[in-house]
């Protein structure tokens, strides 16, 4: 299950695997009307999970939150397993020396502060203590014959191509090595295989020195290798903006993944390129005067899976770089915001998405009532008759609404489209669609779309808007064009940018499993797909599939329940059947019919899985709920007209959406 969903199932058509009426009602008129609970991988409700404080080691701690609905953001998360790792910050081990930066440049306030530095590493072993004389007069010779060949473009052949300095078991000393090596030799790269350490000639360094001096080289290497996050570079004052540019490119096509670059004017009017670390890319040492400032921490959660936000709900996370300590101490300040923390213990590994059995819904459905055409029974008897048909055979496996988010006017999946098309700016300017209110962030995506002023704009958003911010400080850096929109959509962590492709191969799929039911019915097919393989059954592994054979069809040797269908994407096979067909047109009509799914520019790739057409409700059951007198009715019971709401317990199975079984139940936008 993921986020709140009382809008109307727009993102697939009224397909059902069921033939009853249905009824009506309505969901989430409060959190406690929608309350899901985690279920770990041992089949254990994670707010169930005993605390013993006998051991800590063979029953350590837990810790549980319960997250209930507010207003602003927050947590969506509720049962925690705390990594015990102490949130130390490592003794400084680096020297900082300030170099000729203009403190009045214009706009240098957009890398945050004016100190530009060239770093060396302190406290590391030197080439002297790690090499034998023998071994450092060859090295030191090898480095000149490097030079030496570059600069006389004699050839290759008359040179050695790399240099061993033999087996080196010892891995901190190999460490050392690689580090003191190219501190002192910047014009050579280090590699290592089996504990033996081969020393080569820095082709990137070569191409540099083409570009700025060999002394700018040399600094620009030992900075990039240093990585002091906060830290700075800059190359000398250049009035050649065209050669500047030269430099720009080469730094991006090179070590764009670690660092960026900015220009800016100088007192004598030239311009000096500037460049930093991306925020991403954390330290290796710490200078005392970094400890001082003021810095923003940020703490790692992972979890098991996305649970609803109009809900209370359960789940398992684990946290780190925080004590179980800590975290208790934090407990009453967490309550405050609607989350409680408890059955705190230490884990050695982190969640991963999928890592659960399942989730546990208690539901309470209000205001029921029969369908407006439906004059043929009373209510009593098509809600038991819409329960029951379930029950027993299922419901198509969309994905929910919430898949595809909140907003009206714009859905994730459109974003999506735009990116596997590459049309970056178009996907951008999707993002900022607005809401028709007058909202803060409304406000600053129409100033967005009505001016392109992505600086005025950020100054408009609220702090809480993470996504929009950071894509808009890179559109101020880099312009709003195919170049500035990609760079802006790389400031967006993976996780994040990969859910709007996500959305959009969701949507074809809940088209396809729609299509296949009108098409075929529940009837197994000629060319249908089914796991190959029992331990493949999981929707979320791509596994091996096998395609059901005309004889199989006739022998009836599967049933739909088996039936799977590809999510798209490049390492997924279509049925072959008129659905395989049906997939091909659809990704045409969408332009998509030559897409590879693999977005390089992005860093983008989409290898598709495959999901089963139907799911079941485990351990269905339901009471009825006289509101006034706040009584539960059994299902055997005669309802009266008091009776206006509907208590539901089940289970599903992980990525199956309750508001979708819902759905199937009620046969109503809900």
């Amino acid at each position: 299950m993921e986020e709140d969903s009382c809008r109307p199932f727009m993102f697939y058509s009224s397909s059902y695997v069921n033939d009853h009426v249905g009824f009506c009602g309505s969901i989430k008129q409060l959190p406690s009307d929608f309350v899901v609970t985690e279920i770990d991988t041992s089949g254990q409700l994670v707010n169930e999970i005993a605390t013993d404080h006998k051991s800590k080691e063979t029953s350590p701690e837990q810790l549980k939150i319960c997250q209930q609905d507010c207003k602003r953001p927050q947590l969506s998360s509720s049962d925690l397993c705390i990594e015990e790792e102490c949130c130390s910050v490592p003794d400084d081990s680096a020297l900082c020396a300030a170099e000729g930066f203009p403190p009045s440049a214009s706009g240098a306030e957009d890398f945050e502060d004016s100190n530009v530095v060239a770093c060396q590493l302190d406290k590391v072993a030197t080439l002297d203590s790690l090499l034998d004389d023998t071994v450092r007069e060859q090295l030191r010779l090898f480095a000149c014959n490097v030079k030496d060949a570059w600069k006389s473009k004699s050839e290759p052949a008359l040179h050695p191509s790399d240099f061993s300095l033999g087996l080196i078991l010892d891995k901190r000393i190999r460490a050392s090595l690689h580090c003191a090596i190219r501190q002192q030799y910047p014009c050579l790269i280090t590699t290592a295989k089996r504990g033996e350490i081969v020393v080569k000639a820095n082709q990137a360094y070569q191409e540099l020195c083409h570009l700025v001096s060999e002394e700018e080289a040399c600094g620009f290497l030992k900075f990039l290798d240093a990585r002091i996050q906060g830290s700075k570079f800059a190359f000398r004052p250049d009035g050649d903006k065209e050669h500047r540019k030269k430099i720009h490119h080469f730094i991006s096509k090179k070590f764009g993944k670690m660092v960026e670059t900015k220009s800016f004017p100088d007192p004598q009017q030239n311009a000096v390129v500037v460049v930093r670390f991306h925020e991403r890319y954390g330290s290796r040492k710490r200078t005392n005067a970094d400890r001082g400032e003021k810095q923003e921490i940020y703490t790692d959660f992972s979890y098991a899976g996305i649970k609803d936000k109009k809900a209370i709900t359960y789940q398992a996370m684990v946290v780190k770089k925080v004590t179980p300590k800590r975290l208790k101490e934090l407990a009453k300040s967490i309550e405050k915001k609607g989350i409680c923390v408890a059955n705190v213990r230490s884990a050695s590994q982190p969640l991963r998405l999928g890592q659960l059995q399942g989730n546990h819904f208690s539901i309470i459905l209000r205001n029921l009532k029969q369908h407006s055409n439906d004059y043929s029974a009373n209510l009593k008897e098509r809600i038991l008759e819409a329960i029951e048909n379930v029950k027993k055979n299922g419901f198509i496996n969309y994905y929910g609404p919430q898949r595809f988010g909140q907003g009206q006017n714009i859905q994730t999946d459109k974003i999506g489209l735009a990116l596997l098309k590459e049309e970056l700016v178009k996907a951008v300017k999707l993002f900022f669609t607005p809401e028709d209110t007058d909202e803060p962030v409304n406000k600053a995506k129409k100033y967005f779309l009505q001016t392109e002023d992505a600086k005025g704009a950020l100054a408009m958003l609220p702090d809480f808007k993470i996504r929009e911010k950071m894509l808009l400080r890179a559109l101020n850096r880099y312009g709003i064009n195919q170049e500035g929109c990609c760079r802006g959509w790389l400031s967006i962590p993976h996780s994040m940018r990969i859910l709007y492709v996500h959305a959009y191969c969701s949507k074809i799929w809940n088209e396809a499993a729609s299509y296949r039911i009108k098409t075929y019915g529940t009837k197994v097919m000629n060319g249908d797909l089914i796991f190959a393989e029992e331990s493949a059954a999981n929707s979320s592994q791509n596994g091996k599939v096998h395609v059901v054979t005309f004889e199989e069809e006739m022998a009836n040797k599967y049933s739909i329940n088996e039936i799977i269908l590809p999510m798209v994407g490049y390492n997924i096979q279509y049925p072959a059947n008129k659905v395989g067909e049906w997939y091909h047109e659809r990704l045409a009509r969408d332009g998509l019919q030559a897409c590879t799914f693999r977005l390089p520019a992005l860093q983008l790739n989409v290898p598709g899985c495959y999901r089963h057409i139907l799911k079941y409700p485990h351990n269905l059951s339901y009471s009825f709920l006289k509101d006034k007198e706040n009584k539960k009715v059994t299902g055997d019971s005669p309802v009266e007209d008091s009776v206006t709401s509907l208590c539901m317990s089940f289970w599903l199975d992980p990525s199956c959406y309750a508001t979708v079984c819902l759905g199937e139940i009620m046969k109503c936008d809900i």
